[in-house]
């Protein structure tokens, strides 16, 4: 398998708010407790010794529930918040010795952001936000408006250019928003609870859009969400935080069949795990015994599989992408899939 390359790189971070956070930073490290810190020092420990790596051309998505710190550390990775203790690298470089004009580069050039409330100025008309990266950079509308256009478009916004803010759904608005931080070619998009504010059916319509640019466009993303079925959907590597510390990271697909900690087993209990399994995560190499009872894709969900066997229970599929043999599933391996598994004591 081919070595990914680490995009931005989080090391041994730490965010402590209130008036002494080093002294209350030493209290962590020997030990003491989020609540207990709070309760005899007056501190709130937003982040706690975060070690996270995100890979080139993939989406990382942190979640957790509100309070869990995933808000706090996403606006590390543009410094909009200054940690405690730690380092944060982009491209093998810490950020965190940059200076002002080295910080403003990063955040016009490298960085693009997608917001919740879609941060759209309702002055300026479509096309104006959507070019507004560029804008700041001091190019001309002149020479923005063809990129600006292009982007656009490919989000499904044609011919709205001339529209203001006002004008549009909050689907359209936040489209604008997508095609804003593409048109700033940015290497990284970072988007905090980009889709929380849309109604569900809307939302869905942007996870699909977003997956059909970043099969074309290969960006770095970092999704920031609440919600675990947009968290299975999106993510190629998750990150789960509670209380500002990470309960445990992979894979998708591995978090579902190994959960590590009790916290996670129930977090993913309720998840309808026939939809969300995909046969990769669960196939063997060798082929069980049994006749073959036709082919499947690495990328099929269980639901398929179970349909495929017609209720039968000894059925084996052969796993092929193309002309490639992979391996084989068989329905015995589908129905121990769907039986969760409880976290390591």
């Amino acid at each position: 398998m081919t070595e990914q390359t680490v995009k931005v790189s989080i090391r041994n971070l730490y965010k402590i708010f209130g008036e002494d956070p080093q002294g209350a930073l030493a209290k962590v490290r020997d030990g003491m407790s989020k609540p207990d810190l709070l309760d005899q020092t007056g501190h709130v420990l937003g982040l706690q010794d975060i070690n996270v790596d995100m890979h080139e051309g993939k989406i990382t998505v942190i979640m957790g529930l509100s309070g869990s710190g995933k808000s706090t550390l996403i606006r590390h990775l543009n410094r909009l918040i200054e940690p405690t203790a730690g380092e944060v690298l982009v491209n093998g470089e810490d950020i965190l010795a940059w200076n002002d004009a080295q910080m403003r580069s990063l955040r016009r050039e490298t960085m693009s952001m997608v917001f919740q409330k879609f941060a759209l100025l309702p002055h300026r008309t479509v096309l104006e936000n959507a070019g507004m990266a560029l804008a700041t950079r001091g190019i001309a509308r002149e020479d923005y408006e063809a990129e600006a256009r292009k982007w656009l478009a490919r989000v499904g916004l044609e011919g709205q250019d001339e529209q203001y803010p006002h004008q549009l759904s909050g689907g359209m608005q936040q489209r604008v928003g997508i095609a804003r931080a593409l048109a700033s070619n940015s290497d990284i998009m970072l988007m905090d609870e980009a889709f929380s504010a849309l109604d569900p059916l809307i939302r869905t319509d942007m996870q699909d859009l977003l997956l059909e640019l970043q099969e074309e466009l290969h960006k770095t993303i970092i999704f920031i969400t609440h919600d675990l079925d947009e968290a299975l959907k999106l993510a190629d590597h998750l990150v789960i935080l509670k209380d500002g510390a990470v309960v445990q990271q992979d894979e998708p697909q591995q978090i579902l069949l190994t959960p590590s900690d009790p916290y996670i087993e129930e977090f993913v209990a309720d998840i309808n795990r026939a939809r969300v399994l995909r046969v990769r995560s669960i196939m063997s190499r060798e082929a069980p015994e049994g006749e073959v009872a036709g082919d499947v894709a690495p990328g099929d969900n269980l639901e398929s599989v179970i349909a495929k066997a017609g209720g039968e229970a000894d059925r084996v599929f052969r796993v092929t992408r193309g002309d490639e043999v992979l391996g084989h599933v068989s329905m015995v391996q589908v129905l121990r899939a769907l039986v969760p598994r409880q976290a390591a004591a």
